[in-house]
């Protein structure tokens, strides 16, 4: 069985209570205060919501994760609803390898297009180095930088991303749920994804 099938499978009684869960506190209103500064070493836990449409059907994934990422590495584990480990992502500097199961392990030297390859959606590993933190690189090229009172950014590879609600009681402010949508790419017409982040470390 796919990843795709296997989460599709339990989304129906996950998708309520992760949408539940991902009601946070808004962030302060006239809060400036920026993302508190990047660490290439972090570690979060988290849950994903994801819905796209793919010629003309709409699909619906949900499920958690976990991300540990240093300097030159990062490691991804997607996994179900019901805590079964699904699928592995480590990125490497040149080459991405993606384990589903049982199934033997798949490489390519682009994490986002091996995760649209095999996942059937676009999983945006290398914008979430950034996402994870509150930063992101811009349509202009810039850095951009999160904060309650400047959440939005439209990003380098299209995305549109918010930064919708914050940890409570951190400061400088570190994201707690994000929203990230895009248009037409590939054979997806639009996907939206919804992140929340239940755990964070950083070194």
């Amino acid at each position: 069985m796919t990843v795709k099938n296997l989460i599709a499978t339990l989304v129906a009684t996950a998708c309520a209570a992760l949408l539940a869960g991902c009601a946070t506190t808004s962030p302060t209103p006239g809060s400036t205060a920026t993302v508190a500064p990047y660490a290439d070493t972090a570690e979060f836990a988290g849950r994903l919501s994801v819905n796209y449409l793919r010629s003309g059907k709409q699909e619906s994934i949900s499920g958690k994760f976990t991300w540990r990422q240093l300097a030159g590495r990062t490691d991804v584990a997607l996994i179900s609803p019901l805590g079964q480990t699904i699928a592995t992502i480590a990125v490497t500097p040149g080459e991405a390898t993606l384990k589903e199961g049982t199934n033997p392990p798949r490489s390519a030297a682009d994490v986002d297009t091996l995760s649209a390859q095999v996942l059937g959606w676009p999983l945006p590993v290398s914008g979430l180095r950034d996402w994870l933190q509150g930063y992101a690189v811009g349509a202009d090229g810039k850095r951009f930088a999160a904060s309650p009172a400047q959440p939005k950014v439209t990003t380098r590879d299209g995305w549109a991303l918010e930064f919708v609600a914050w940890q409570d009681g951190v400061t400088p402010p570190k994201p707690r749920r994000i929203n990230a949508s895009r248009g037409p790419g590939g054979d997806i017409e639009n996907i939206d994804l919804r992140i929340a982040i239940d755990e964070a470390a950083a070194q």
